[in-house]
């Protein structure tokens, strides 16, 4: 029988250090407490995950990267598309454990957070997350998207479905002055064809620190001036 350590043990401040460094790159002034809260929410998906399988990755340093530093990413780029975003509200749509909403209300504690899945356990997961690290502008909630009629200005997925079936059951919540903001890995452009007319979108390439895979994201608004624009850095 191996001996070896269990990745679950790894040290917290191993963590933090590596997070506490790629926030640094990113340019996302992560203070002390919020570090530690983004340390905990890895604890909390990593007990969690024993039992409700939130997430397949289990390395609790893997989840550090491929998941708080991958949102943290995401993150910093809506910071600099639409500020700290005071009295926004953000929607996080299939957001499973809380990803990309919990990092953002963490990173943003100005903006309101809505984490929405259909999947009951994962709604719970994110409650009982928002009450334990004490994030007052975080809540989830338990449906679909298709049946909701609350308005954000910011609708955010990460993996959540195709850009064009990401519109199409959101487009109902999004403000006039709103965007949507897709997480994907390499530029989807099958899936920006798909779009079809009416919406201008915009790809924002990330680099994730420690990371060695492609991100990027997809701005996309309805086009309000011209029937198509496509428009890519």
């Amino acid at each position: 029988m191996s001996t070896a350590v269990p990745a679950s043990r790894a040290d917290d401040g191993e963590l933090a250090e590596l997070l506490s460094r790629g926030a640094q790159e990113l340019a996302v002034p992560l203070a002390a407490p919020e570090v530690r809260r983004l340390i905990d929410y890895v604890r909390l998906i990593e007990r969690w995950n024993t039992t409700y399988n939130l997430t397949a990755i289990r390395d609790p340093r893997n989840m550090v990267v491929q998941h708080i530093l991958d949102c943290l990413a995401a993150a910093a780029a809506l910071g600099r598309r639409r500020g700290e975003g005071r009295g926004e509200r953000l929607a996080d749509v299939g957001s499973g454990a809380g990803l990309p909403g919990v990092v953002i209300a963490i990173a943003f504690p100005d903006r309101e957070v809505t984490c929405i899945d259909s999947v009951g356990k994962k709604a719970a997961f994110i409650t009982q997350a928002a009450g334990a690290l004490g994030l007052k502008n975080v809540k989830a909630v338990h449906a679909r998207v298709e049946n909701m009629a609350t308005r954000f200005d910011v609708i955010a997925s990460r993996a959540f479905a195709s850009l064009h079936e990401f519109v199409a059951a959101t487009g109902h919540l999004l403000n006039d002055s709103g965007t949507w903001m897709a997480m994907k890995g390499k530029t989807p452009d099958d899936e920006l064809t798909g779009l079809g007319k009416g919406f201008s979108f915009h790809v924002e390439p990330l680099v994730v620190p420690e990371l060695a895979a492609e991100r990027c994201l997809i701005w996309i608004e309805p086009d309000k001036k011209q029937a198509h624009a496509h428009e890519k850095t």
